[in-house]
């Protein structure tokens, strides 16, 4: 899978080293040590920019200083070792995957050469696109650190590998930019799309790279995010037979499930016209953002395994079809501020966490009592879905009239199966009402009740005494289900057609 092997130039420096530690060394000096060893290096990242269009290896070194006038001696050297992939190096001449006691004279500084080898057409499982780890320096109980980047895939790597925390314009005259290469797609730091249509083609698989950044624009932030402004639009063309996948690019063992890796796909303010369709979104704080006036419809979408949210419309226009939301953090679908939306056949499964699978509101507030605001009509409507969970109520709404003013909160529900208890009670049962006025033929699920397949496989298909089975309303323009399966003339609720 890897080849490992000192260079000559490795050599070279170990016996050059060792040649002028033996003529320096003297028993009687005394050494600064422990905590208060300050050390100062050359760069803060070791980047390996080698483009391994075939079996890569590099060498780097970084050179460390000690500004003093005392010699400091350096209890430990080594490198982490948290990625899977070993970087192998020697410092101040003296190889080995830790290297100890060693001396940095006064005013003086050590060299660390470093080197890796990655063959870039081992699957992605073995080689991961971006390989990040850290050489420690050890001083008593303080380590200070050089971070170690490496390239281990061949992939597009967009805008550049050399791009973290670096916010880059993608514009193109109002024209279009297709991804459609063979090789996956990783982006590595903050795309906004302006003036331009970006277009996925069917099949492209994009990882995104991400972690805190920092940069005077956005001060500190989660990087790794595909952002579109007002004249900038994304179309990610995914086919039943050929999905697109976004995901997080961490793909060794414990990071493949991980949330929270990269930021999500933000619709920025304005934005129409976006589209995204037979993908799968995962990985991140939240799987699509859309903000104040945007536009964006999803069909044939899952988002799961984010930190946060898997969809937010805030203010804006969210029309979803076959759509599968799991796994997310918080309520997994976030309507606040208004706006409209509508979701047909939808399946939505908020297990494991105190939020909702599914919660709405028609107001903005500015400080903490919400005693500034402002308010803006919601008008949602949900068929033949599904919105359930680990809570007692998967549905939250919240109306800043209280039901005083029906136009700036109109809810219509049709053949969704639900889950909602204190709700039909809470504020003297101001929503007792929720099944004859907003969900009309919709069925009230309790936890025990036979709905999924096996939700703890993240198998959300139909149980074959589920509930959702023949409950649904037909929908002549969604015949066929998240899969491609035909739906009856008695069609289930939910993204999923249950298939005897």
């Amino acid at each position: 899978m890897f080849s490992f092997r000192f260079s000559y130039r490795l050599l070279f420096a170990a016996l050059l080293g060792v040649g002028l530690w033996f003529s320096a060394c003297d028993p009687d000096q005394k050494f600064l040590m422990g905590d208060g060893v300050s050390l100062r290096f050359e760069l803060d990242t070791l980047r390996f920019d080698t483009v391994f269009t075939e079996l890569g290896s590099a060498t780097r070194s970084v050179k460390i200083y000690n500004d003093t006038d005392q010699p400091v001696q350096l209890d430990e050297i080594y490198v982490e070792g948290t990625t899977g992939v070993e970087f192998i190096f020697n410092a101040d001449g003296v190889p080995g995957s830790l290297v100890e006691d060693v001396i940095i004279w006064d005013n003086d500084s050590i060299y660390v050469f470093v080197e890796v080898t990655i063959d870039p057409d081992e699957p992605v499982s073995a080689s991961p696109f971006v390989i990040e780890d850290r050489l420690v320096v050890k001083t008593g109980s303080k380590e200070q650190f050089v971070q170690l980047e490496a390239w281990g895939q061949n992939a597009n790597y967009f805008p550049s590998r050399f791009n973290r925390g670096v916010p880059v314009v993608l514009s193109c005259e109002n024209s279009t930019i297709t991804w459609d290469s063979p090789l996956p797609y990783v982006i590595y730091g903050e795309i906004f799309i302006d003036e331009c249509l970006l277009e996925v083609t069917a099949g492209t698989h994009i990882y995104v790279h991400g972690g805190i950044a920092q940069n005077e624009l956005l001060g500190v932030f989660n990087d790794g995010f595909l952002f579109t402004l007002p004249n900038g639009q994304i179309h990610l063309a995914g086919t039943r037979e050929n999905p697109i996948t976004v995901e997080g690019d961490r793909l060794e063992a414990g990071f493949a499930e991980q949330p929270g890796q990269w930021l999500g796909i933000v619709i920025g303010r304005e934005s129409q016209g976006n589209i995204i369709e037979h993908t799968t979104i995962k990985n991140s704080i939240f799987g699509v953002y859309a903000d104040s006036a945007a536009e964006v419809t999803l069909s044939n979408v899952q988002i799961h395994t984010t930190a946060g949210n898997g969809l937010i419309g805030i203010h804006s226009e969210v029309t979803a079809d076959n759509c599968l939301f799991y796994d997310n953090g918080a309520n997994a679908i976030q309507f606040t501020h208004g706006g409209s939306y509508q979701l047909d056949y939808c399946t939505v499964a908020n297990f494991g966490v105190d939020a909702s699978a599914v919660a709405m509101n028609n107001f903005q507030c500015y400080n903490d009592d919400c005693s500034v605001n402002s308010i803006f009509p919601l008008e949602a409507d949900f068929t033949n879905c599904i919105f359930f969970g680990s809570r007692r109520d998967e549905i939250i709404i919240q109306d800043a009239s209280e039901r005083e003013e029906a136009a700036l909160f109109q809810l219509n529900m049709d053949h969704c199966l639900v889950k909602v208890d204190e709700l039909l009670t809470r504020d003297d049962a101001r929503y007792g009402d929720f099944f004859s006025t907003y969900c009309l033929d919709c069925i009230n699920g309790e936890q025990g009740d036979a709905l999924f397949l096996d939700r703890t496989e993240d198998n959300y298909q139909l149980d074959t005494l589920s509930l959702a089975k023949d409950r649904g309303t037909v929908l002549p323009a969604f015949p066929l289900d998240l899969l491609g399966t035909p739906r009856d003339a008695d069609p289930d609720i939910g993204c999923y057609e249950r298939v005897e």
